[in-house]
């Protein structure tokens, strides 16, 4: 029986460990946004990409729970494609959004409340879909693709299409600074102004403006 070598055992270490560890920060983000849709905090995702889903949890529109699923589960699908070919597997995409948002967006279309409002049960789903997704990426970037192909599989034309909406959700953070106070309203308004003026994305300055006149007029909850 031939033995393995040492560089042979360090890869199959990394094929067992990388599903793992995607499977527990899947199970963390998963289980924020149970939180926040049964405690109204905790979600560890955009506050845009959630503003869709929580409408939709609101009001128990279907319409609603589609647009999120599509925006997150076409980031979850680029950047499963993306890490294996490029051997690094963006978090924020993949799993804050594509976890976070599309998967639980799918099971509430399907009307599977129960992942989404047990706790244990939450963080089980999340454990269990970060661990198919680490399998896939590990599974597709040994099977030589890390890098070495020419074609991008039209991933590229996906994750433009992500990062431009993300630009609409600059007035989503304004108006629901706004259904807070209308100071951290006035405040996300000027802050977005000024870094539209300074040509920069104007979410980042709806959320500082927010912050910085929040700190002044404290938002107190109910």
């Amino acid at each position: 029986m031939k033995r393995m070598s040492k560089e042979e055992k360090q890869k199959q270490r990394q094929k067992v460990l990388f599903p793992i560890l995607v499977g527990l920060l899947s199970a963390g983000i998963f289980a924020g946004t149970h939180l926040f849709l049964t405690h109204g905090f905790g979600a560890f995702v955009e506050i845009g990409a959630l503003a869709i889903l929580q409408a939709g949890a609101s009001r128990g529109d279907v319409g609603f729970y589609g647009a999120a699923a599509v925006f997150g589960i076409s980031f979850l699908f680029s950047r499963v494609l993306e890490g294996s070919l490029v051997g690094v597997l963006d978090a924020g995409g993949s799993i804050m959004t594509g976890i976070g948002i599309g998967l639980p967006s799918v099971l509430l279309m399907l009307g599977l409340y129960e992942p989404l409002a047990s706790f244990p049960l939450a963080l089980l789903t999340g454990f269990v879909a970060g661990c198919l997704i680490g399998w896939i990426v590990s599974r597709m970037n040994s099977k030589g693709t890390g890098g070495t192909l020419p074609s991008t599989f039209g991933i590229d034309v996906i994750m433009g299409a992500g990062n431009q909406t993300g630009r609409f959700f600059g007035p989503l953070l304004v108006i629901a600074s706004f259904s807070l106070s209308a100071p951290v309203g006035i405040g996300a308004t000027v802050g977005a102004l000024i870094f539209y003026a300074w040509k920069k994305p104007i979410e980042g300055g709806a959320v500082i403006g927010a912050m910085v006149v929040a700190t002044v007029w404290p938002i107190f909850v109910s």
